[in-house]
C-alpha cells in the first residue's frame, strides 16, 4: 500500500505543495511600488491637463453661446468672469424697461486648482493682443466697472465690443493651473481660438 502511494506521487508531481519565500514576496513588493513612484506622478500630470483643457473647451463654448444669444435675441449678450471666484457665466441684456443684463444658464466654477489669471505672463498668443491680459472689466447696468471681472461683450450681429459699442479685438480670457496657462481669444470679427502654453515661458500652441 505504501509503495502504491509512492508510486502514485511519483506520477502526480502536483500534488506537492508549493509557495513563495519571503525573498520572493519582497522583490514583488519592491517592483510594484517602483512601478507605482513612477504612475502617479505620470497620472496626476495627465489629469491635471485634462481638467485644464476641458475648463477652456467649455469657457469657448460659453463664449459662443453669447454669441449666439445675442445674435438670435437681437440684444448684447456677455461671458461674465469672476476673476477673485474663479467662476463665469453667461448674461442677456434685457431691454425691457431701463434694461438689466439676465443670467442665463448656470454660473460655471473652474475645476480645482485651477484659476482665472495670466501666471506672469507678458507675451499674448501671435496675433492677438498686443498686451496679453483678461478682457476688460464688466460693466453694471448703470455702467459703473465691476471690479476683479472680465467680460467677453457681443452686439446684435455677434461682433465683440468694448463697454462704449466699438468693435475691440483684445477680448481673451485666460486660465492657468500653475504649470500650463490656457485661454480663448476672440478676434474683431468674433472668432476665436483656443490655445496653451507652459507657464515658465510663453510658447503659444493652438488647440
Amino acid at each position: 500500500m505504501n509503495r502504491k502511494l509512492c508510486f502514485t506521487q511519483q506520477l502526480n508531481p502536483r500534488s506537492k505543495q508549493f509557495g513563495f519565500s519571503l525573498l520572493e514576496l519582497l522583490t514583488v513588493l519592491l517592483i510594484t511600488v517602483t512601478v507605482a513612484a513612477f504612475a502617479i506622478p505620470m497620472v496626476n500630470s495627465i489629469a491635471a491637463d485634462m481638467r485644464v483643457a476641458g475648463d477652456v473647451r467649455n469657457i469657448a463654448d460659453q463664449i459662443a453661446l453669447a454669441k449666439m444669444r445675442a445674435a438670435s435675441d437681437f440684444t448684447r449678450a456677455r461671458l461674465y468672469a469672476d476673476l477673485n471666484g474663479n467662476t463665469y457665466r453667461v448674461e442677456i441684456w434685457n431691454k425691457a424697461g431701463a434694461g438689466s443684463w439676465v443670467t442665463e444658464g448656470p454660473t460655471k466654477t473652474l475645476s480645482s486648482g485651477i484659476t482665472l489669471g495670466l501666471s506672469g505672463l507678458g507675451t499674448a498668443p501671435p496675433n492677438t493682443q498686443s498686451t496679453m491680459a483678461q478682457a476688460a472689466a464688466c460693466k453694471t447696468a448703470a455702467g459703473a466697472t465691476i471690479a476683479n471681472t472680465a467680460c467677453v461683450l457681443f452686439n446684435s450681429r455677434g461682433i465683440p465690443i468694448d463697454s462704449t459699442g466699438s468693435p475691440t479685438s483684445t477680448d481673451a480670457i485666460y486660465i492657468t493651473d500653475g504649470t500650463s496657462v490656457m485661454g480663448v481669444t476672440v478676434s474683431a470679427m468674433g472668432l476665436f481660438q483656443t490655445w496653451r502654453t507652459q507657464a515658465a515661458h510663453a510658447s503659444w500652441m493652438k488647440l
